[in-house]
């Protein structure tokens, strides 16, 4: 390929100004509160985490559990069903909405990204998606659920995999990109 053809990434002509996510005030008192209580390891409460939540406009259920350093990037993109476990150092950057059902558990150190850049354009422009993890889904410790994904009715990720496409009820998925390696038996 000539290299006078290539066109080149151009992070100065990047605009994202369409995106408004909320006032600059709110996201700015979002951003202490975040800090002081959702990614204090100092402190125990999850009900004080549930609360903040709550206050900043994210639609909790009751008996959720929310561990130490779980980073939100805006609760009022947030909805979580009853009985769902958020573990220590879960990333949810919910630039689109994020819907977690109950009984859902996402483990340690997983990621919910609902951005991601058009690395086919020179102006890298900001691509967002929502993410659902539907009643009783898993997603597993250091896993990474892509923008767009759902995660269907008892679906299972797997440790240190990534979903960049929806996962099918009661199957389990590993891998990067996941796959389906079986179904799902509770008993």
């Amino acid at each position: 390929m000539n290299s006078s053809n290539i066109n080149t990434v151009s992070i100065k002509d990047y605009d994202n100004s369409w995106y408004q996510p909320g006032t600059s005030w709110k996201r700015l008192l979002w951003y202490f509160a975040n800090v002081l209580v959702m990614k204090n390891s100092w402190l125990p409460s999850s009900a004080l985490r549930v609360w903040t939540l709550r206050i900043f406009g994210a639609k909790v259920g009751i008996g959720v559990n929310i561990k130490p350093c779980v980073n939100v990037k805006y609760p009022w993109f947030l909805e979580i069903g009853d009985y769902t476990w958020i573990g220590e150092n879960v990333w949810i950057d919910n630039l689109a909405k994020v819907k977690i059902g109950s009984n859902v558990c996402i483990s340690q150190g997983a990621m919910l990204l609902c951005g991601n850049h058009n690395y086919k354009k020179s102006t890298f422009d900001l691509m967002i998606g929502k993410i659902t993890l539907e009643d009783g889904s898993w997603i597993g410790a250091q896993s990474v659920v892509c923008p767009g994904v759902t995660a269907h009715s008892h679906a299972v990720l797997g440790v240190g995999s990534v979903a960049n496409h929806d996962l099918e009820a009661y199957c389990i998925y590993q891998g990067n990109p996941a796959i389906k390696v079986r179904e799902r038996v509770i008993g």
